[in-house]
């Protein structure tokens, strides 16, 4: 692994089956840092000699496995619901197997941290769902231990104080969070700012992402991402914010929706701010 510098700007990026090619295009940004995502129709055999290989050749530190699974939807609310995560009855079997087998392709990796969005946890502890949930994160949680990781869950679909009483609730001290603070928008759950203050000792890694809160009138709506500075994030508030904390971990540029030509762009341009924000 490469020394890395404190605040040192990465990228998240997707898994595709050139690895030497995916390392390229990420480190075309300047980059030589970030979180590897890998997609849920993602073949994973073979995947540890392939990506071993790749990030030898290419010197590049991935310090976060991310799991997404096949079927999920991020339309609305209610889709996010009924398809997204572990939560979800009917898929949840496959995808915690699934989140295993990355967990393992990680550690053959030397990867660190394996993160996923859980799904909406339910805010009553009361709920049988809510027990199930906190079930699933524990086996994950001493899955990631054994194979000498943490398990990390990304925000933005709970209240900060919601997920910290889960977090505590689940009691595995290899639990952690990946905190992006346009998904805190993105579902209108809270002001991003006072979220990280509440979640700092918590915060294992971070998304640098900007969007726009929910439309008034329509309170199933998602909030839209937008280009990093763009938004209402508050980006030099942000970067105030987690050097207020103490966070010294990767600044991961995470940019979606939009085609590869514009996030290209949008990427360049976030690349840049983040290095003018992080010399104030």
């Amino acid at each position: 692994m490469l020394g890395l510098e404190d605040l040192e700007i990465g990228l998240m990026f997707w898994a595709r089956p050139d690895a030497r090619e995916t390392l390229r295009r990420a480190k075309s940004f300047g980059v030589r840092a970030g979180q590897l995502g890998f997609p849920g129709e993602l073949p994973l055999e073979g995947a540890v000699e392939r990506w071993d290989d790749a990030l030898t050749a290419e010197h590049f530190t991935v310090v976060t496995a991310v799991c997404s699974y096949t079927g999920e939807d991020y339309a609305d609310v209610p889709t996010v619901q009924a398809t997204v995560g572990l939560v979800p009855r009917g898929t949840r079997a496959e995808r915690v197997a699934r989140t295993k087998a990355v967990s393992d392709v990680a550690r053959g990796l030397g990867i660190e941290s394996v993160m996923c969005h859980i799904g909406f946890v339910p805010e009553d502890p009361q709920e049988a769902l809510y027990a199930e949930v906190r079930d699933v994160a524990r086996d994950l949680c001493d899955h990631c231990g054994k194979n000498g990781q943490s398990f990390t869950l990304e925000t933005g679909q709970e209240p900060a104080q919601v997920l910290l009483r889960f977090i505590e609730d689940v009691a595995r001290p290899n639990l952690k969070i990946n905190f992006d603070p346009a998904n805190m928008i993105l579902y209108g759950t809270g002001d991003p700012i006072e979220a990280l203050g509440v979640l700092a000792k918590r915060v294992l890694s971070v998304h640098c992402k900007d969007g726009d809160w929910p439309p008034r009138d329509e309170p199933l709506a998602l909030g839209k991402e937008r280009p990093l500075g763009e938004g209402s994030v508050d980006m030099p508030r942000f970067i105030a914010k987690l050097k207020e904390i103490g966070y010294r971990g990767v600044l991961t540029i995470e940019r979606e929706g939009v085609d590869e030509e514009r996030q290209a762009g949008d990427i360049r341009k976030a690349v840049a701010l983040l290095k003018k924000l992080t010399r104030e």
